[in-house]
């Protein structure tokens, strides 16, 4: 609440550690802090972390300048039948590729987590595989370090807001291996409006639900129960923080997802799906969440469900991510003198 306070909690630590201060508040576990106090902003970023990994990994360069971080499903326009993609049958790395591959998804991990979220899918799907990885694995490693050889150090920027919690839930449906789907989701702070503008994320969600799902509505069930399960350690953090929170609006695409949660569809044969709904429910009815429909081009959870293409990538980064020369023009401001007439 001042500096004598900060003082005191110095003066303290210092009796039992070795400790440098930073006065301006520019790192913070491993985080770069860039504040810009006219618009309410912080930038986060690690500059050279992603330069010092691929340096560990021997990947300095892109072999050319890859905008998506995994291949994705080219789709079959006017197939009658829609077939499931046949098993990996490439050779299994050594101990040393192993090894190699589950490095690369810990180092990247934790960058993905702190700040570039649109490594979180492709890092997912790997690392679904690198109990037995192949050279297939290997492969999408190595396209992986080319997109970040191309995208290195990523920003996220938060603005100033009411610290109401909100978010966007949304799954894929059989789109991974052994007839699985995929959870997304996308929480970040905000207004308490109907119509919540997006901020940095808090936590993006991006994971294979491990049951087999047996509708695109039991999916999105399910990316709705994991959404929620990762909200209501945040909202109880954000209350003995000081904010009050309301009710968690929380946003989805499916129409029959939404009402089975809000008790407006009543469930016949869909026993598979009792606990994650009836789970919803009680928390719906403990007025900690409000579940909501609209149109899924709306959903910003949705970039974390599937693989996409280079031009939807590059249409999405602006989205969650800041550009480089932002960071630039407010030090640079820094750098100037005032003027006087």
């Amino acid at each position: 609440m001042g500096e004598d306070n900060a003082k005191h909690l110095i003066q303290v630590l210092e009796e039992h550690y070795d400790l440098s201060k930073d006065w301006h508040g520019t790192k913070y576990c491993g985080l770069s802090l860039d504040w810009d106090y006219k618009k309410r902003e912080v930038h986060l970023s690690m500059p050279g972390y992603v330069e010092k990994a691929l340096a560990r990994f021997k990947h300095a360069n892109a072999r050319k300048v890859q905008d998506q971080p995994h291949k994705h499903a080219n789709p079959v326009y006017g197939a009658t039948v829609q077939y499931a993609k046949e098993a990996a049958t490439s050779q299994l790395l050594d101990k040393n590729g192993k090894r190699y591959i589950q490095q690369v998804v810990g180092t990247f991990l934790f960058y993905g987590r702190a700040v570039d979220g649109t490594m979180l899918p492709a890092l997912s799907a790997i690392a679904s595989s690198q109990a037995a990885p192949t050279q297939a694995t290997m492969e999408k490693i190595e396209l992986f370090l080319d997109y970040a050889a191309s995208h290195p150090d990523a920003i996220v920027t938060y603005r100033a807001s009411k610290m109401i919690l909100a978010l966007h839930s949304d799954a894929s449906y059989l789109s991974k291996p052994k007839a699985r789907s995929r959870a997304g989701g996308h929480l970040f702070l905000s207004e308490n409006e109907e119509d919540q503008a997006n901020n940095g994320a808090v936590l993006n969600t991006a994971q294979i639900i491990k049951a087999v799902m047996s509708s695109a509505a039991e999916a999105e069930l399910g990316a709705m129960f994991i959404n929620a399960r990762e909200g209501v350690p945040c909202r109880k953090t954000l209350q003995e923080m000081g904010h009050k929170q309301p009710r968690t609006p929380m946003q989805i695409d499916n129409s029959t997802a939404v009402g089975v949660a809000n008790k407006n569809i009543q469930p016949r044969r869909m026993k598979a799906m009792d606990m994650r709904f009836h789970w919803l429910r009680d928390r719906e009815a403990q007025k900690q969440f409000k579940f909501y429909w609209r149109p899924g081009k709306l959903n910003l959870a949705d970039y974390w469900t599937k693989h996409h293409c280079a031009v939807h990538h590059k249409k999405m980064r602006s989205k969650f991510l800041t550009p480089r020369n932002v960071i630039d023009t407010l030090k640079a401001s820094f750098k100037r003198k005032p003027t006087t007439n």
